[in-house]
């Protein structure tokens, strides 16, 4: 098991999300950590204390990131973001990072739709650069090419904005509502 040490007196690790198995560097997984200037749990819910620490004393912080070969940890994405796709994980951050590279795409944020047969499905909201035709093929292609199947994005929606907290992030909670509502159309 590898474990580090973050801060003075706590320790780290770096999980399977499924497996709860230690990862070695650069592979990412769930970031635990453990010590004693951590909660002791949720007062007086026990349901929330026994989700979120596990009976070895580890916090399981809901961050997915790594650690890489200097020792620098990296967080990449949320658990409660990932997209389970037929028992595969997915990334948002990842399709995001290879989709806003693209010279006519000026924002991106990519999140989960319900799907059937898969569970969940990739979806991507795209904000054309200026004057830009952008398409539906040209998106796709784009990240299709560069990822493994169960990464490829089954739908783009055009918009005018990407909805962000003043803090940046993307407030990935309301595109699913809109995608649960109906309110996109792939214009």
């Amino acid at each position: 098991m590898e474990t580090k040490i973050p801060v003075r007196n706590a320790e780290m690790k770096v999980v399977d999300t499924i497996t709860g198995v230690s990862l070695p560097h650069n592979k990412p997984g769930e970031i635990c950590i453990r010590g004693d200037q951590l909660m002791k749990g949720y007062l007086n819910d026990p349901q929330a204390t026994a989700q979120t620490i596990d009976k070895d004393g580890w916090l399981h912080t809901g961050d997915i990131g790594f650690v890489d070969d200097d020792d620098e940890i990296f967080i990449v994405d949320r658990l409660k973001e990932l997209i389970k796709f037929k028992g595969y994980q997915v990334a948002p951050a990842e399709l995001e990072a290879l989709l806003i590279s693209h010279p006519f795409i000026e924002d991106v944020a990519v999140v989960a739709m319900k799907d059937e047969i898969a569970g969940e499905v990739p979806v991507v909201f795209v904000v054309r650069s200026e004057g830009s035709q952008l398409t539906e093929d040209d998106v796709t292609s784009c990240i299709n090419k560069q990822v493994v199947h169960y990464k490829r994005i089954k739908m783009v929606f055009f918009t005018d904005s990407i909805p962000k907290a003043p803090s940046g992030k993307i407030l990935r909670k309301d595109l699913r509502a809109r995608l649960a509502n109906g309110l996109m159309n792939k214009s």
